[in-house]
Parts: C-alpha cells; sequence; structure tokens
C-alpha cells in the first residue's frame, strides 16, 4: 500500500476548506496536516510542517487576486521538494501563464469543479509530489478550442488523434495511461507524442515537455 500523502490545504472558504479536507481525508490516500484560510497562514504550516504537497486556492485574503499563485512560487523557491496544486475557477489563460512563468515542475492548475473527483485530485497532488505538473483536462479543451478558431499556427499542424493525446498529456498521464484513455496501441502513442513534441518545437525540451506541449500553443496570442 503507498505512503499517505502529507498535505496542507488552503482556502478561504471554510465550507469549501473543510469539505474538501473530508473529501482527501475519506480517500485514505491522503492525511491533510492542516487546513488554513490565508496565505500567510499557508505559508508558515509549510515551513512548519513540511507537506508533500500544497492544495491552494488562486485567490485568499487579504486582496483576493492571485496569492495561492505568488504563495506556490514562493513555496517552490523555499521548500523546492513541495508540490503545490492551484485551485481555479477560471480557464483564462493568463492565470495558467502566471503560474507556470518560472517553469512547470512541481505544479498544477486544476479547475474547482472538479473538486468532487478524488481520484483525479489526488492523482495530481502526489504528481507535483513527486516533481511532476498538471493542467486540468477542462482548460485544455478550451484553450484547443479557442487556437483552433484563430489563425493557423503551429497547433493547426497537429491531427485531431494528437491533440486527443495532448488533452491526456496534460492530465499528467504517463504513455500506458494515454493507451488506455484513446485506446491505442503503445507504438501509435509514442509515435503522436514524438510527433506532437516535433511539431511544436519541443523536441529537445526536458522531461516536463508534456505540460509544455500544452502551454506552447497558449503562447501564440489569437490576432487582434
Amino acid at each position: 500500500m503507498a505512503e499517505k500523502l502529507r498535505v496542507v490545504i488552503a482556502e478561504d472558504n471554510y465550507l469549501v476548506r473543510e469539505g474538501t479536507r473530508r473529501l482527501l481525508e475519506d480517500s485514505g490516500d491522503v492525511e491533510v496536516l492542516v487546513a488554513v484560510g490565508t496565505a500567510d497562514e499557508l505559508r508558515d504550516a509549510v515551513r512548519r510542517l513540511g507537506p508533500d504537497a500544497v492544495l491552494t486556492d488562486i485567490r485568499m485574503p487579504p486582496g483576493h487576486h492571485m496569492e495561492g499563485i505568488d504563495a506556490a512560487h514562493e513555496i517552490q523557491a523555499e521548500h523546492p521538494g513541495t508540490g503545490v496544486a492551484v485551485l481555479s475557477q477560471h480557464t483564462d489563460a493568463s492565470y495558467a501563464f502566471a503560474l507556470f512563468r518560472d517553469g512547470t515542475a512541481g505544479l498544477a492548475y486544476l479547475l474547482k469543479d472538479r473538486l468532487g473527483d478524488v481520484e483525479d485530485l489526488v492523482r495530481a497532488l502526489r504528481e507535483v509530489a513527486k516533481g511532476g505538473s498538471v493542467i486540468d483536462p477542462l482548460v485544455v479543451e478550451a484553450l484547443v478550442a479557442r487556437r483552433t478558431r484563430t489563425a493557423p499556427s503551429s497547433l493547426a499542424t497537429l491531427t485531431p488523434r494528437e491533440l486527443d493525446v495532448l488533452r491526456e498529456m496534460a492530465q499528467g498521464k504517463t504513455n500506458a495511461g494515454i493507451e488506455q484513455a484513446v485506446h491505442l496501441s503503445a507504438s501509435t502513442v509514442e509515435k503522436h507524442v514524438n510527433s506532437i513534441f516535433s511539431k511544436l518545437g519541443l523536441a529537445e525540451q526536458p522531461v516536463h515537455r508534456r505540460v509544455a506541449a500544452v502551454l506552447a500553443f497558449l503562447r501564440e496570442r489569437p490576432p487582434e
């Protein structure tokens, strides 16, 4: 049996905070060390408790702007072994860019609407705890739809099946996980993955190029 993941939760809404705590604890895979309501309390808890991962709202007191993202960057700098998953209500690319501005390792951008899917939530927390990256698939869907409606770009060179594979990549799935999700053979998935990296100019990128592949097309802003 895998060791329980040690997690700190930061969310200013009491009902959401306690509901998330119960959800994670009831999974049997997570030990919630503490649940706090502000970014300052989050920083203090991470310093004191050294969790494996943090689950934080994107907006918290005092400004209710991007305190969760700011805290994520500070935690990454001071505690590089702690993964951070940021919860948001927004599919806007600017928030994802703000979170991943210095790199993708150990970070996740998740949507609050999917909090009820505890299996995916725990998987995302485990992924960031080991240095991986995750972008919520609903964010990817919105961004893919937006880009395919705009002027031709590197994304437009991807085939429909490659776009399917890209969506699965964004969930932090390995090639084996992608095979199951899209019902393709190992060799076909590998072929699609390599093609995506090549078309998006990521052939020489490091291990986190799976998430970089998702972020690459976001940098190509649609025409005014």
